[in-house]
């Protein structure tokens, strides 16, 4: 019985010790080797101190060290923090200070970049160096130079804290979500028997592993005894380029991503993906239909969940003819209810808040009792014996007469608009239908007459947006079209590849009244940004 995450490796290490586990370049660790090397830094943290629910914190990019360090944090009971290796040293410092984090494992370079909020960092113990030493204002140790001892067994259960994984800061600083060992081991089981992970399959993971869905690959794939292969990438272009040189199986991304890999033209020789899947946003139509043609052996499976609960709901690739907008159902072990205001259930078609309950719920916000209470609270139910808590998601669904459900928006990103309330997913769809476009992003702006209005941001070529005005007026009704139009060179992403809407609405909610649109009146220039 598995009651820890590090289990999944050494279970994989036992039963096909010399199969490949992770490859990255062009080397490759097999889970034998990769096993032992998780025991022996596990002993070292614990010689040096490291105590039963301690913090430690992995700030690399993705490589061997970085699994090594993760897992062998895990093995030691030890609590681990993966730092997106994107974050600047302040973020970095305050997730050091708000987890209290013991010790840290960096680079050189790294390190030498955080010197100053090393020395805020009161609770930090010490630095692991990946690479080299570097002078800092704490004790630092060079990995390959830790003391070599085998780990302590120590007890560990499956309600006990395993990981933080902080969220990229969409609503203020980065809140650290507390993860059980219980949540990442449902999480493989579940995703990995949908996705019907085997040995054979090889993943390659792009996203953070800092994002529970990035983290994820590496869960599933040694559950299954698949490999994954580790990619930093710089360019669209790197990540076939590695499907190819791989011979990768099954690939995870965020919509901005495949947005752009739909763009490109992919080699025949890269044509070999058994599953694609997508979460962290809705992925337009038009994109879909792209990466379908382009990859037609392979199933798409559209997923949608929250890092409060990892994942909530998956489209199986046989209903997307049947049920097109729909973000699905409950993933294995998991129930997902939808609800009213007051906690009682919506009829069919009624729209409501998602609520996740079961195994998948995470235990709270790291030292945020506040925001704990206010998105983890109790639900009472029929079928219910005691009030449990569940997640309430913030995101407004319906659920139709067969049960699949449907997004309609963030509660608190809704458009309110000459009194109808507006998603601007819908709005961003019939954009993305259009083909005129590379990327849209639409946010509420303050507006005098409308209360708010929706602002369409945009990347490509600005010529086009009379006739993009054309196709939504003919779509959409006078509510829904834009306001302002705002072309950008670029479209602002967090740490986890997404869309960083709060950075935008920052910067665009106060678009001059000069630039709305005339009531019921379309403009002729937009505006340039």
């Amino acid at each position: 019985m598995l009651t820890a995450v590090h289990q999944l490796l050494a279970q994989a290490s036992r039963l096909t010790p010399d199969a490949p586990a992770v490859l990255w370049r062009d080397q490759s660790l097999s889970f034998g080797e990769l096993q032992r090397r998780v025991e022996a830094f596990a002993g070292s943290l614990q010689a040096l101190g490291v105590q039963r629910g301690q913090r430690v914190a992995v700030y690399l990019p993705k490589q061997f060290e970085t699994l090594v360090t993760l897992f062998g944090a895990s093995r030691a009971n030890a609590v681990f923090i993966p730092v997106n290796p994107q974050l600047k040293p302040a973020q970095v410092g305050h997730i050091l200070r708000d987890a209290e984090v013991s010790w840290l494992v960096t680079s050189a370079a790294r390190a030498r970049q955080l010197k100053a909020e090393l020395q805020e960092c009161g609770r930090l113990e010490g630095v692991v160096l990946s690479d080299a030493l570097v002078d800092l204002p704490c004790p630092s140790v060079l990995l390959s130079d830790m003391p070599a001892r085998a780990p302590t067994d120590t007890l560990t259960i499956d309600a006990d804290l395993a990981a933080l994984f902080y969220t990229s800061g969409s609503t203020g600083k980065p809140k650290g979500v507390m993860v059980s060992h219980r949540n990442l081991l449902v999480g493989a089981q579940s995703v990995a028997s949908y996705l019907c992970n085997t040995a054979e399959d090889r993943l390659l993971a792009v996203l953070p592993l800092s994002f529970d869905y990035g983290f994820s690959q590496l869960t599933t794939a040694f559950l299954s005894g698949a490999c994954v292969a580790l990619l930093e990438y710089l360019t669209p272009r790197d990540v076939i380029r590695a499907i190819e040189r791989y011979a990768i199986t099954g690939l995870a991304g965020v919509p901005p991503l495949w947005q752009q890999l739909a763009a490109q033209d992919w080699p025949e020789a890269s044509r070999r993906l058994r599953y694609f899947t997508n979460s962290g946003g809705h992925l337009p139509d038009t994109t879909l239909a792209r990466l379908r043609a382009i990859q037609p052996q392979a199933q798409p499976v559209l997923m949608y969940g929250l890092t409060e609960a990892f994942r909530s709901t998956w489209l199986p690739a046989e209903w997307l003819e049947r049920k097109p907008g729909s973000m699905g159902i409950a993933i294995p072990n998991a129930e997902i209810l939808v609800v009213r205001a007051d906690g009682s259930l919506c009829d069919v078609g009624e729209p409501g808040e998602l609520v996740h309950r079961g195994s998948l719920v995470s235990m709270g916000y790291w030292n945020d009792p506040e925001r704990t209470a206010q998105r983890f609270r109790p639900l009472s139910t029929p079928h219910l014996p005691l009030p449990e808590i569940v997640v309430w998601s913030g995101d407004q669904v319906y659920r139709d007469a067969d049960g699949f459900l449907f997004f309609l928006g963030r509660i608190d990103e809704q458009i309110k608009c000459s009194g109808y309330r507006i998603s601007p997913e819908e709005i961003e769809e019939v954009v993305h239908a259009s083909q005129l476009v590379n990327e849209v992003v639409v946010i509420p702006a303050s507006h005098p007459e409308l209360g708010q209005a929706p602002v369409a941001l945009l990347r490509g070529d600005p010529e086009r947006e009379l006739e993009l005005r054309e196709w939504l007026r003919a779509r959409l009704p006078g509510y829904m079209q834009p306001q302002a139009w705002v072309w950008l060179d670029s479209l602002p992403r967090n740490a986890n590849g997404k869309y960083d809407r709060t950075l935008l609405r920052q910067r665009f909610e106060s678009v001059s009244s000069s630039s709305f649109l005339p009531a019921g009146t379309p403009s002729d220039t937009g505006i340039s940004g």
